[in-house]
C-alpha cells in the first residue's frame, strides 16, 4: 500500500527535524550523502585497512568509470501527475523488498566495524533488504543468520566437489535460502593499492602497521582490540563447510585462490543439488547470461566486483540491457558505483531489478556501528522517494527507458557488446517481477 511520502517523518534528510539531528552519534552529522562517508572513514581507519576497502585493481579504470558512466544519462521527468501516494516497495524472486537496494557481499568487515557483518545484518533486517554474507567474512554464518532474517550467502566455489556439497548443507542448515555464486574471482587480481598501502595478506604485524595503530586510537581500541579481547583473532569463517584459516596465517591466501579450472559445470553441480534460489554474481558479457539462464539460475548480478578484479573491465550498468535482453524470467541484478537514488533509478530504467550497495555500508559500520548503517539506508530511502516524485512516479514499476535520456550513454553500450542497432540495446520496458504498491 502507498505512503503519502511527503507528510512522512524524514522523508529526506532536509527535512529531518534538528532535534533528531542531534540524536545521531556525531561522526554522523556531516555525512549527508554516501559520498560524505569515505574521508570520514580515511580519518578513522588505518591507511592499509582503508586502502583495501577503497581500492581497486591496477590503474582503478574500472572503479573510475564504475562512476562516471552515471553522468552519460539523463532523466525525462514528467510534469503535473500526482505523486501524493507513492511507494518504493518491489518484489525479487518472489520475496518483497521495502527497497530497491540491498548490502552487497564484502570480506573482513569485521576487521573494519566491530562485529561488522551482525551490524549489517541487524540493520538490513530491520530496513526489509538483504543482506549478502561474504565467504570471506569473519563470523560465523549461522551467527549473522540469526542476528538478520532474510541474509544470502555468497559463496566462491571450491574445486571439490563433496566441499562444496558440505558447504551447501552448511547454509541451508542456517536456514539461508539463497545461494550467491561469485564467477569473477578465478586468479588473484594485481592490487597494487594494497602494497602501496602497507596491506598484505597474511596480515604480518610490523613496525609500520603498529604505528598505523597507535595513531588511530578509536579504531584500535574500538574494533580492532575488543575483537581480540572478547573473541581471539578472527578467522574466516564461512569460506567452506569448516572453520577457515586465521587471518594471520599464510592458509588465507590458499583458502581464496586456486580457481583457474572451475567452469560452469561446476554450477550445474549446485544447481543439481541446491533446492533454494540460485544467483550467480559477476556476469558481464550477454551470452554468460544466457547461460546462467539455460542453467536455471534465479537471478544474476551484473557486476564488476567495485572494480576490484580486472582493471579495465566494462562497467556494469554499460552491460546491462544486453544482459538483461538475454535473462528471460531471471531476476537482473546490478552492484558497483551506486552512490545515490538517482543511480538506483537509471539501473530500474534500463531493466534492473534491484541494486546492491557495498563500500558505504562497510564505512558506516566503522564509523558509528548499527546507527550508521541505518542513517545511510534512511538517506538512500530519503533520495528514492524524492527522486521518483520529481519524476512524475510512483511506483518502482513505473520507472522505464522512456524515462531516460541516452543518447550518450547508447553509443558507449553499442561498443561494450560488439556492435548492433545504435538507438536501443534491447529492453523496451522490460518490469516482469517489479512488484507494486500492492504488495
Amino acid at each position: 500500500m502507498g505512503e503519502n511520502l511527503d507528510q512522512k517523518k524524514g522523508a529526506t534528510l532536509a527535512s529531518r527535524p534538528a532535534a533528531e539531528e542531534q540524536r545521531l552519534p556525531r561522526r554522523l552529522r556531516r555525512i549527508f550523502a554516501l559520498e560524505d562517508l569515505e574521508p570520514e572513514a580515511r580519518r578513522l581507519l588505518p591507511r592499509p585497512i582503508f586502502g583495501y576497502v577503497a581500492g581497486a585493481s591496477e590503474t582503478n579504470a574500472s572503479l573510475s568509470d564504475n562512476r562516471r558512466v552515471f553522468d552519460e544519462i539523463q532523466f525525462l521527468p514528467r510534469a503535473l501527475v500526482d505523486v501524493s501516494e507513492r511507494t518504493l516497495d518491489c518484489n525479487l524472486m518472489g520475496s518483497s523488498h521495502s527497497l530497491p537496494f540491498g548490502i552487497a557481499p564484502m570480506g573482513v568487515c569485521g576487521l573494519t566495524g566491530y562485529r561488522g557483518d551482525l551490524v549489517l545484518a541487524r540493520s538490513a533486517a530491520k530496513a526489509g533488504i538483504p543482506m549478502i554474507i561474504s565467504a570471506a567474512s569473519l563470523i560465523r554464518l549461522e551467527e549473522i543468520a540469526t542476528a538478520g532474517r532474510g541474509v544470502w550467502y555468497q559463496a566462491y566455489l571450491s574445486a571439490d566437489r563433496p566441499e562444496t556439497a558440505a558447504m551447501m548443507d552448511r547454509v541451508k542448515q542456517a536456514g539461508i535460502d539463497t545461494f550467491v555464486i561469485t564467477v569473477d574471482s578465478a586468479v588473484v587480481p594485481s592490487r597494487e593499492n594494497n602494497l602501496r598501502n602497507g596491506y598484505r595478506s597474511p596480515i604480518r604485524p610490523d613496525l609500520k602497521l603498529i604505528w598505523d595503530g597507535l595513531t588511530h586510537p578509536s579504531w584500535s581500541l574500538g574494533t580492532f582490540l575488543r575483537t581480540f579481547l572478547r573473541h581471539g583473532i578472527p578467522h574466516f569463517e564461512n569460506a567452506g563447510p569448516d572453520r577457515g584459516a586465521p587471518l594471520l596465517s599464510r592458509r588465507a591466501v590458499r583458502d581464496f585462490s586456486g580457481r583457474e579450472f572451475l567452469s560452469w559445470e561446476n554450477v550445474r553441480f549446485v544447481r543439481s543439488r541446491w533446492k533454494g534460489r540460485l544467483v550467480i554474481k559477476g556476469l558481464l558479457r550477454a551470452d554468460d547470461v544466457r547461460i546462467a539462464r539455460e542453467i536455471g539460475a534465479d537471478g544474476v548480478i551484473v557486476s564488476n566486483h567495485g572494480g576490484r578484479q580486472l582493471d579495465g573491465a566494462v562497467s556494469p550498468m554499460r552491460a546491462l540491457q544486453a544482459a538483461v535482453e538475454q535473462a528471460g524470467e531471471m531476476a537482473v541484478m546490478i552492484d558497483s558505483g551506486f552512490r545515490r537514488g538517482t543511480d538506483i533509478l537509471k539501473a530500474f530504467g534500463l531493466g534492473a531489478q534491484f541494486a546492491f550497495i557495498g563500500r558505504p555500508f562497510n564505512y558506516a559500520s566503522a564509523l558509528a556501528g548499527e546507527a550508521g548503517v541505518d542513517h545511510v539506508i534512511d538517506l538512500l530511502r530519503g533520495q528514492l522517494r524524492a527522486d521518483l516524485g520529481m519524476l512524475g512516479l510512483r511506483s518502482l514499476e513505473e520507472m522505464g527507458s522512456e524515462m531516460l535520456f541516452t543518447k550518450n550513454f547508447l553509443a558507449v553500450c553499442r561498443e561494450a557488446h560488439g556492435g548492433g542497432d545504435n538507438t536501443d540495446c534491447g529492453v523496451a520496458g522490460r518490469r516482469s517481477s517489479i512488484g507494486s504498491g500492492s504488495i
